[in-house]
């Protein structure tokens, strides 16, 4: 049973993988032995993550990643194989909302800026893209590959507040399960592409939402968020490692396509 999910000696390319999520992701799936490409656009997370991949006994290159520019992609690409070995498997991490493109008392939707909005939309959903074409047209020549995306919550139902951020999970969610079809239909029957939809996880794109920052405790939205999860909890980063190797094992082969929440039961309650 445990060859079904083995990923021992895969190379695994993580974008933002300097953030919460995305490194404590990496250091785990560096500990059940694959070797990890640590892409962040921030050096020094990236490096601060790899460091501690080695310092713990695995395989790990630091790599500075801008997702929205095709070139630093292509150099992270090629970097990483001659390092590392051919790219078998992507994680496009790397995304985020921002506090200028969240509606607020003072910040009502009609006067959110443009530029605000597009670069939330474009770190989520073209930084995907890109990435994608970039360290999928290695898969796509030799015929076998995985990709997960990283969705949310808001992909399922809008959230107040982030029209940008939810709108381009929604992008990300519809884009993951065309490209399954389009890589089957078109390169290979053995390249898988999912995603995971996390619910709720404290990091420092949503703390300033959540939690109030001079107290530490739960604003108005962050207990009403607390009341519609089930399990009555924020999920911890630790949570979707699971998930994540499931479907980076044999043991989802004839899995693609699909969006997973990992949520805590949040999707399924419709708060009566």
């Amino acid at each position: 049973m445990e060859e079904l999910f083995d990923i021992k000696d895969k190379v695994i390319v993580i974008t933002g993988a300097g953030g919460v999520l995305c490194g404590t992701m990496s250091r785990a799936l560096a500990a059940v032995g694959a070797k990890i490409g640590v892409w962040d656009i921030i050096e020094e997370a990236a490096e601060r993550v790899a460091d501690e991949i080695k310092a713990a006994g695995g395989q790990a290159l630091a790599v500075k990643c801008n997702v929205l520019d095709k070139k630093s992609l292509e150099s992270a690409r090629d970097k990483t194989i001659a390092e590392l070995g051919e790219i078998d498997i992507l994680i496009n991490g790397a995304g985020g909302n921002k506090k200028e493109a969240t509606t607020s008392p003072d910040l009502p939707f009609f006067d959110l800026p443009a530029d605000a909005v597009r670069f939330v939309f474009d770190l989520n959903f073209l930084g995907t893209f890109l990435t994608t074409q970039v360290v999928a047209k290695d898969m796509a020549n030799k015929g076998k590959g995985i990709i997960i995306n990283i969705s949310s919550m808001n992909a399922f139902r809008p959230l107040t507040k982030i029209p940008a951020y939810s709108a381009a999970k929604a992008a990300v969610s519809n884009f993951t399960q065309w490209l399954a079809v389009h890589i089957c239909q078109n390169y290979s029957k053995d390249i898988r592409i999912n995603a995971i939809a996390p619910g709720f996880f404290l990091t420092e794109q949503n703390r300033f939402l959540l939690t109030d920052e001079k107290t530490g405790e739960l604003t108005a939205r962050g207990k009403t968020i607390i009341d519609h999860t089930p399990m009555g909890r924020f999920g911890e980063a630790e949570e979707l490692t699971g998930t994540i190797i499931w479907l980076l094992s044999d043991a989802a082969k004839f899995v693609t396509g699909i969006v997973v929440p990992v949520d805590g039961g949040f999707s399924a309650f419709s708060g009566v």
